[in-house]
């Protein structure tokens, strides 16, 4: 089997209203490489690649001639593929033609996902079985709480009541973006609305200094937390995050920001995250997800991926470390992922059901392409 054509499209969403804050950044509603892969056979694959920076960069590699590069491949040889794109990084190519180590990084995961999709289309099995078949559902949460213009208690609290009313079991609240008092009285709102029987997770997004975060961690220890997310600064985490842990029985848990798989691997070597939250969608594809999740089984670390719970329902559940999803269920904060497909797996009850239906299982709308897309030519 032959790759004869590339399809890519840029996937963004007109920002309005309030933007979504978390501590220091704002999230763009959607902003995502769409990959299809055409074949000789005539199975097709799709693969996202999600990045919170410009994606022009990623535009400028696609219209310079990347997709050549491609075309002529083996689907069902995903490593090798892989291999080939990422390699790029470090070849002098990549230099003459303008195309940057970040964009490369998000084209050879959406280009890895779209391979096996089409390896489990070809096998006549949903990638999670390919994967291992650990499971057929497996637990998923919502991510909320953003920081926006004029939100109060009251607003909060409504937003927790509107997820709560949704059958959500699970939600990752974001801390870090205002004063530690005025967030821990904010997380305790959380945990009042959402009960004592319901998962909080505390997401920072690398904005506290060490000894920030280790008070923090002190005060929030009544509220019982599931894991605290990203607690340090990006400079030192690493170390940072080594020595929150001695001070804290809170899990902690670290990995979207990672650019690769060495530097999750990393992350596993300082023995300091009990969660780690890599993002196939960002670096490193099916074919790297696979092998740190393994890694993590052999390390006793949980896998809680980063975004994307339709992409990554796979490796959760192929994998006995595979932990739990996350969600974004709120339409304004991402359509994404309530429009981009037809059918997709259903979520409910705080479990995300995965289907029989071979490959990644789901099937892109062409009214959400044609209202979010913008094909790169």
């Amino acid at each position: 089997m032959k790759i004869t054509a590339v399809e890519a499209y840029v996937l963004r969403a007109p920002e309005g209203g309030r933007p979504h804050w978390v501590s220091h950044f704002t999230v763009p509603k959607a902003n995502e490489l769409l990959v299809v892969l055409r074949t000789d056979d005539g199975i097709d694959g799709i693969g996202l690649a999600t990045s919170y920076t410009p994606i022009e960069a990623v535009m400028h590699a696609v219209r310079g001639g990347i997709c050549d590069l491609i075309v002529g491949s083996d689907p069902l040889a995903p490593e090798a593929l892989y291999e080939k794109l990422f390699s790029l990084t470090w070849q002098r190519l990549a230099h003459e033609r303008g195309w940057s180590r970040e964009a490369l990084v998000r084209i050879s995961a959406a280009v890895d996902i779209a391979a096996w999709d089409i390896v489990g289309k070809r096998a006549g099995l949903p990638l999670y079985r390919l994967f291992g078949g650990y499971r057929g559902v497996v637990p998923c949460y919502v991510t909320c709480a953003y920081y926006r213009d004029g939100k109060d208690l009251a607003e909060l609290r409504d937003e927790m009541e509107m997820l709560k009313a949704q059958g959500h079991t699970g939600f990752k609240a974001k801390a870090g973006g205002a004063s530690l008092a005025h967030d821990l009285e904010r997380l305790a709102l959380v945990r009042e609305v959402i009960g004592d029987g319901n998962d909080l997770m505390v997401d920072v997004n690398r904005a506290w200094d060490l000894d920030t975060a280790t008070e923090a961690a002190r005060l929030l220890e009544p509220l019982r937390p599931r894991w605290l997310e990203e607690p340090v600064r990006w400079a030192d985490d690493r170390r940072e995050l080594r020595l929150l842990s001695t001070r804290t029985s809170i899990p902690l848990s670290a990995g979207e920001s990672e650019l690769t798989s060495y530097g999750c691997r990393a992350l596993l070597d300082e023995q300091a995250i009990r969660i780690l939250q890599f993002d196939c969608t960002m670096m490193g594809g099916f074919t790297e997800g696979r092998k740190l999740a393994a890694l993590c089984e052999l390390n006793h670390i949980q896998v809680a991926p980063h975004h994307d719970c339709f992409i990554h329902a796979h490796i959760v559940a192929g994998s006995p470390a595979g932990c739990i999803l996350e969600s974004f269920t709120d339409p304004e904060r991402d359509p994404l992922q309530a429009e981009l497909f037809e059918d997709p797996p259903r979520i409910a009850g705080g479990r995300l059901t995965l289907k029989e239906d071979p490959g990644l299982g789901l099937s892109l709308s062409d009214a959400a392409v044609a209202r979010y897309g913008e094909r790169i030519r």
